[in-house]
């Protein structure tokens, strides 16, 4: 992706956020040298992978498959390891129309994948065996509390305020239908960099980035380059 395109889809989230009368932490308003500033106070939020993150998967195009999160808290995974602690996470996250996450899972990570808002969210799910999606097996979800049995492939189709909880092994990939989607995600510990497993071995958690013009906001992976 090139650094214009993030900019300008990081202007349009926050705007998209804020019509839903979602407030962002104070953090998430810094520009590049105010976090460099800061470097000092600010070493949870790095360390934590706390902030702004725009990936196309490494596919090469962000409309087709793509996802925007913002990571507003998150544990240690130290902490889950030993069941004490700060163990959980929240994303928000806007799921564009017809633009697709690709279909993956989690070692660790039990997430709630919440509509805020917006259009109707597609959640494809499938079983997996050791690892391993089987597009031959189902899964036992639950939305909102309530249990839901579905055939490989079977789609879940969340309105504003509902939910489904997804635990290791179930295979996923969602998009936004009708309009795009503002998504809530509430989480265990989140890893990001060990945490998924996609079916596509093509894919890749992070982007990388065309350097064409000066960054508006940093993402979590220009921590380490841009907050040395």
């Amino acid at each position: 992706m090139t650094r214009s395109e993030i900019n300008r889809t990081i202007r349009e989230a926050e705007a998209f956020m804020a019509s839903f009368g979602y407030v962002l932490p104070p953090f998430a308003n810094w520009g590049p040298e105010e976090m460099a500033q800061r470097r000092g106070d600010i070493g949870n939020i790095v360390a934590a992978g706390l902030g702004w993150d725009i990936t196309d998967f490494g596919m090469g195009d962000f409309g087709k498959n793509g996802l925007l999160l913002f990571t507003a808290r998150n544990g240690r995974l130290s902490d889950l390891k030993r069941g004490g602690g700060m163990l959980y996470a929240e994303k928000a996250m806007i799921s564009r129309q017809n633009q697709v996450t690709p279909n993956h899972t989690h070692i660790l990570k039990t997430e709630d994948i919440i509509n805020r808002g917006g259009g109707t969210l597609i959640v494809e799910l499938f079983g997996g065996r050791d690892g391993v999606c089987d597009p031959h097996l189902g899964t036992t979800i639950l939305c909102d509390g309530i249990a839901r049995t579905l055939p490989p492939g079977g789609r879940l189709h969340l309105q504003p305020g509902e939910s489904v909880t997804l635990m290791p092994g179930d295979w996923h990939s969602f998009w936004a239908e009708g309009s795009d989607v503002f998504v809530a995600e509430v989480s265990t510990v989140n890893d990001d960099a060990a945490d998924n497993i996609f079916q596509d071995n093509r894919v890749t958690r992070f982007s990388g980035i065309e350097e064409d013009e000066q960054p508006y906001r940093l993402l979590v992976p220009d921590y380490a380059e841009w907050l040395k």
